[in-house]
């Protein structure tokens, strides 16, 4: 057996959604590929969040909009559990306060449920591999449109999470949430691409975020970018 076809290999994959027929089609979809497989299921966020204390996973795929507790709740208990599993949550609407409210409770992305197959089994195994499955500046504009709901900080220090950055540090985190790519920011501070990757590895440690989406969220809750209104 090759060192790509070692089961220890393979993705898990969590479905949490409280319509039957869309579990069963991601579940053909996902056991079509030889790198991943289903984990486990369920109806609802409550459900979700029992399984997973007790099943292994990589990576949720994550209704927002479900009975008993929804998705935003159940990514909030599952994310503070630790670094896995990463939450991918599925929505029907591009801009959805559920999905807003997702990605400051630890989701590390979001797609349409009308994505294209090979574009979810993509984003899983992205997801799965530490990278943020939706473009900061997607982010930004969902934050932005939901501006009256996130808190107003008056100074930059005023987040502890904060308190170990460097002025360096703090200005890609900035450069972050405004939406800018690394090379965009290499080309802003004039450095080299390397080093803005640098920097920006060491700002997702230093603040304990997972991923880039986690930065662009931190940079509009501590301040340091403002939502237009």
């Amino acid at each position: 057996m090759s060192e790509q076809e070692r089961p220890d290999d393979t993705i898990r994959v969590f479905m949490a959604d409280d319509q039957q027929l869309v579990r069963a089609g991601f579940r053909m979809l996902i056991e079509s590929q030889d790198d991943l497989r289903v984990a486990g299921e369920a109806g609802n966020g409550a459900q979700a969040c029992d399984a997973l204390a007790v099943t292994a996973a990589d990576v949720v795929l994550m209704d927002v909009r479900m009975p008993r507790m929804d998705g935003v709740e159940a990514t909030r208990r599952i994310t503070a559990r630790g670094e896995r599993p990463r939450i991918l949550v599925l929505t029907t609407f591009d801009l959805d306060e559920y999905v807003y409210a997702a990605l400051r409770a630890g989701a590390s992305g979001f797609l349409l449920k009308d994505t294209p197959p090979e574009v979810l089994l993509g984003a899983i195994r992205d997801v799965h591999g530490g990278d943020a499955v939706v473009a900061p500046s997607a982010t930004r504009r969902m934050l932005e449109r939901f501006a009256d709901a996130m808190p107003t900080g008056d100074d930059d220090a005023s987040d502890p999470r904060l308190g170990g950055l460097t002025e360096r540090e703090l200005e890609v985190l900035e450069l972050i949430g405004q939406g800018l790519s690394n090379q965009e920011i290499a080309t802003r501070l004039v450095l080299a691409e390397a080093t803005v990757k640098t920097h920006i590895g060491r700002v997702l440690a230093k603040t304990g975020s997972r991923d880039r989406v986690q930065l662009v969220v931190l940079a509009y809750d501590a301040g340091l970018v403002t939502p237009r209104r």
